[in-house]
């Protein structure tokens, strides 16, 4: 019985966990705890490691909730009276633009010409 409560319990966890994950990078937990094994593994810093991963962690969160804030603001410049969170809005920009998170703009789109147009018809 002690056996199946401990593996419903981890199974839980688990599942709180990855769900929880998905939502926004890192964060001071989870930074910190990679900083905190980093230290250690450093020559036994591992209080120091933790610090500098949780400012690390705070940084990259900050980071992508500023982009997603721009991504709502351009989503909300061509779609207005839109409602939804700027996560929301964010999304749909990414969708809408193919773009990902971490970036403004998309990868595939055609590279502007840079001639006029009677330099590239033939004659």
């Amino acid at each position: 019985m002690k056996k199946i409560l401990m593996l419903a319990v981890a199974a839980g966890l688990m599942t709180t966990t990855l769900t929880a994950a998905q939502a926004e990078p890192g964060g001071c937990v989870k930074y910190g705890a990679a900083g905190a094994v980093g230290g250690h593994v450093a020559n036994h810093h591992g209080v120091l490691g933790a610090m500098g991963g949780c400012v690390t962690g705070m940084y990259v969160r900050h980071e992508h909730r500023k982009e997603a804030r721009q991504k709502a603001a351009l989503y909300d410049k061509d779609h207005p009276g839109a409602k939804g969170s700027y996560e929301e809005k964010a999304t749909a920009y990414d969708v809408e633009h193919s773009t990902k998170p971490g970036q403004m703009t998309s990868d595939d789109k055609p590279a502007a010409p840079t001639g006029d147009a009677s330099s590239s018809s033939p004659q």
